[in-house]
């Protein structure tokens, strides 16, 4: 499983759909080193539609907007019309504009090697209900999030020393110095203030550490010490995947 801390698309498409200035600047950063990115179902526009358009149509007055990733067992917000998409891809973005309410689904197909790898994305757009009460209760405030994530970082430390990845794998003390030497200042992201950017940043520093415990067993010895070490990971995600949900959520008036 990879370990980098690249912020998932829905996440960087919702933080610039609340700041975007220009459409290609915000279309470039969220495709990043995939092919271009199409969309599907977008109203008043055929299928295959570029993602500046999508930018165009969702940025021309109010908005209100959140990235969600969700997990098995965890709906994570996302309306029940989008719930099945979403969580098979991981993420999708949810945005409310003054024709309606919508989810934005990233579905993503690898071609290439692991030497070169290359990605196709379509975003698959459906319409949904009002959302925002709902996502407010499954992912609290970001004020909320960050305080949690104090706590969740400790339980990830605590989580990876006992399982002793330095130990058991060649190139887990590598990826340990990458988690914690990253920087936010390379995101391509619009401009942060100080909270979101220390919920985003440590949010992606916890998914990468649950990553990378959840590789392999490691230096667990019996069954229960594996269960209890993946519980733990799985709780540490889930607030991490929550934390992120809230610091990409706005209201742009």
């Amino acid at each position: 499983m990879d370990t980098d801390q690249d912020l998932p698309r829905s996440v960087l498409l919702a933080l610039w759909l609340q700041g975007v200035g220009d459409t290609s600047d915000a279309v470039k950063s969220v495709v990043g080193d995939d092919e271009p990115h199409t969309v599907e179902g977008l109203p008043g526009f055929a299928d295959g539609t570029d993602l500046d358009t999508l930018f165009t149509a969702w940025t021309t007055g109010p908005r209100e907007v959140c990235a969600l990733l969700p997990a098995p067992g965890d709906a994570a917000g996302v309306p029940a019309a989008a719930n099945h998409e979403a969580t098979d891809a991981g993420e999708c973005v949810v945005v409310t504009t003054p024709t309606g309410s919508w989810a934005a689904v990233p579905r993503v197909e690898a071609f290439g090697s692991h030497i070169e790898p290359g990605h196709l994305v379509t975003w698959h757009v459906l319409e949904v209900p009002a959302w925002t009460t709902l996502v407010h209760a499954a992912i609290g405030s970001v004020a909320d999030a960050e305080r949690e994530l104090r706590t969740s970082l400790m339980t990830a430390t605590d989580a990876l020393d006992q399982l002793d990845v330095a130990r058991w794998r060649d190139d887990a003390a590598d990826a340990i110095e990458r988690i914690r030497s990253a920087s936010t200042s390379s995101w391509p992201v619009p401009h942060l203030d100080g909270r979101r950017a220390r919920v985003l940043d440590l949010a992606s520093r916890l998914r990468a550490i649950v990553a990378l415990g959840t590789v392999d067993d490691g230096g667990a010895v019996n069954v229960f010490q594996v269960d209890q070490r993946s519980t733990a990971l799985r709780e540490v995600d889930r607030t991490a995947r929550h934390a992120m949900s809230a610091a990409t959520y706005g209201e742009v008036r």
